[in-house]
């Protein structure tokens, strides 16, 4: 006790923290006492125990602002997916780069908010949240701008750097939210580390319930900019709350400064809304749907009479406009497989796009069942290119859905290319065994897989022969072009795959003419346990990129 008296008793320059300190302790070791003063500080006993948190006015709306704020932060971060996706796809590396810059922001948000708190009184969290507010709200006028920058730098390094300047401000904004409430929360270092814990705990709360909240009913019901324009909104009128609660002396003063804020946010929140798309020269905009897989678009090309369905940044179907064909060679040898199976009658295709494999095996009597993993892409197929189901028509993931089915199929077609890119999940050897097993005996499967034939990515297309040969013992492989970027047709079965080069019908010698030849050796095996083939699709996915923008106005990628 003479210890701790001589200490209190020095001068002012001993730091006030320390003093704090031993002057809780001593509290906290009174026991009930009442202790008169020490060195001018005077305690009282709580009203419940020494232990107990002490909270400031105002807690009651700090832990709805972290359960709000921490869903913000998921919902940004998901629909930074239908934003960037349509410019670069959605693959892994827009994945990683949304993932990256979001624990950037959250560690940059977590040290500046408890800097800001603890040594610039005059920053509140009212700010802080009015910040995020604005940075989200501008997030649909800033979009265009930075894919159009970014472009150059390629499709992971632009895919990054887009994430990086379209969500830092924003997300960064929300991260700070958390020092500032445990700031707020707590009076005394007792129970800072249960505020703390409490804190973060609520926060994460948030976060699971925005990513179910967009996930399961957001996103199905409304598009990314009204979501965006809500979410602003709400984050405004957030800041108001809190402001109030903040109110003191200068409160008119902060109250004037936040109204003009918010004013500002709505403002641009309902002019964004507002926008209409501008139209582009020599396309014409059908019909457009924001699904949880895509942002699919129907598109007449008026200057080559092409009718096209896109989503995202990939096209998935293409027909004359005069003469509804289609003008994607791979689906045109895909509607040649009857050629190769003439007692073919059942049909499976996996990955419908415009129906046009469909349509093609229903005129030659074939009954298709469908898999389409994307609602949009399935209701544009019947509403602009004339498909109408002629077995099965089953909207959800191939991976479930084939489950459900009981088969036998004649032929089975495996088309899901998209965005530079196949899911990979439906390439491995599990998925493909069981497409096996529903195949009739003799039936054929029929896989799409776009690559390279030599350098960065040819392995990709041999881990897919090898993964097949695995599987049946007789395979054959087709391209649409003798080019190095091309579409090669596997084609496997447990009986022979008979193409005869003296065929009097040309559709049979020209099959015969692409046939392409793979090692048994080369590539690697791709399981659900070892699957790298989205590392090896990035050439393609760039290559594929390029031949779209070159054919597709650069004004069509940007929402």
């Amino acid at each position: 006790m003479h210890q701790m008296q001589q200490m209190l008793r020095k001068p002012f320059g001993v730091h006030r923290y320390l003093t704090e300190s031993i002057a809780s302790h001593w509290l906290i070791h009174a026991k009930g006492r009442r202790v008169k003063s020490v060195s001018g500080l005077t305690f009282h006993r709580s009203a419940t125990t020494p232990q107990s948190l002490r909270m400031k006015r105002g807690t009651p709306v700090l832990y709805p602002t972290v359960t709000i704020t921490g869903a913000a932060v998921m919902i940004l971060e998901l629909l930074g997916t239908r934003i960037i996706g349509p410019f670069y796809g959605v693959s892994l590396y827009v994945w990683a780069s949304l993932i990256a810059v979001t624990l950037i922001a959250l560690a940059i948000g977590y040290f500046l908010g408890g800097y800001l708190a603890d040594r610039v009184p005059a920053m509140r969290l009212s700010h802080v949240i009015l910040s995020a507010a604005l940075g989200t709200a501008v997030i649909p006028f800033l979009t265009g701008p930075i894919l159009r920058l970014t472009d150059p730098l390629g499709l992971r390094a632009g895919a990054f750097a887009s994430a990086l300047l379209l969500f830092t401000l924003p997300l960064t904004a929300l991260a700070m939210v958390g020092p500032y409430v445990i700031k707020r929360a707590t009076r005394d270092l007792n129970g800072v580390g249960t505020v703390a814990g409490s804190v973060y705990a609520v926060s994460t709360v948030g976060s699971v319930a925005g990513t179910l909240l967009l996930g399961f009913f957001l996103l199905p019901l409304f598009g990314t900019r009204m979501i965006l324009a809500a979410l602003s909104l709400l984050l405004a009128g957030l800041a108001l709350v809190v402001l109030w609660q903040e109110r003191s002396a200068g409160m008119k003063a902060r109250l004037a400064g936040s109204l003009t804020a918010a004013v500002a946010i709505t403002m641009l929140t309902t002019s964004g809304l507002a926008a209409s798309h501008k139209p582009v020269k020599g396309f014409t905009l059908q019909s457009e749907a924001e699904s949880l897989y895509g942002w699919v678009r129907v598109v007449d090309d008026e200057r080559r009479g092409f009718r096209l369905m896109l989503s995202d940044a990939s096209t998935i179907s293409a027909v004359e406009i005069k003469s509804d064909r289609s003008v994607l060679g791979y689906q045109q040898v895909l509607g040649l497989l009857p050629l190769l199976r003439p007692e073919a009658n059942q049909a499976l295709l996996i990955g419908l796009g415009g129906g046009h494999v469909a349509r093609d095996l229903k005129s030659k009597s074939i009954v298709t069942d469908t898999i389409e993993i994307d609602p949009a892409v399935a209701d544009a197929a019947q509403k602009f290119f004339h498909f109408t189901p002629t077995g099965h028509f089953i909207v959800g993931d191939a991976r479930y859905e084939i489950k459900q089915l009981d088969g036998p199929y004649d032929l089975i077609i495996h088309d899901c290319f998209t965005g530079g890119t196949e899911p990979t999940h439906l390439l491995t050897q599990e998925m493909l065994g069981e497409l096996h097993s529903l195949l009739s005996k003799g039936g054929i499967l029929a896989l799409n897989y776009v690559g390279f034939m030599t350098g960065e990515g040819s392995d990709a297309v041999a881990a897919v022969h090898r993964t097949l040969k695995s599987l049946f013992p007789h395979l054959r492989v087709l391209i649409t072009e003798k080019a190095e970027f091309t579409d090669f047709i596997f084609l496997a079965s447990e009986q022979p795959i008979l193409l005869n080069a003296s065929s009097e019908d040309r559709r049979v010698r020209w099959l015969v003419e692409h046939e392409h030849q793979i090692s048994d050796t080369d590539g690697f095996l791709i399981t659900d346990d070892y699957n790298p083939m989205e590392s090896r699709q990035v050439r393609k996915s760039e290559a594929y990129r390029k031949l779209f923008l070159d054919r597709i106005a650069f004004e069509l990628l940007l929402r």
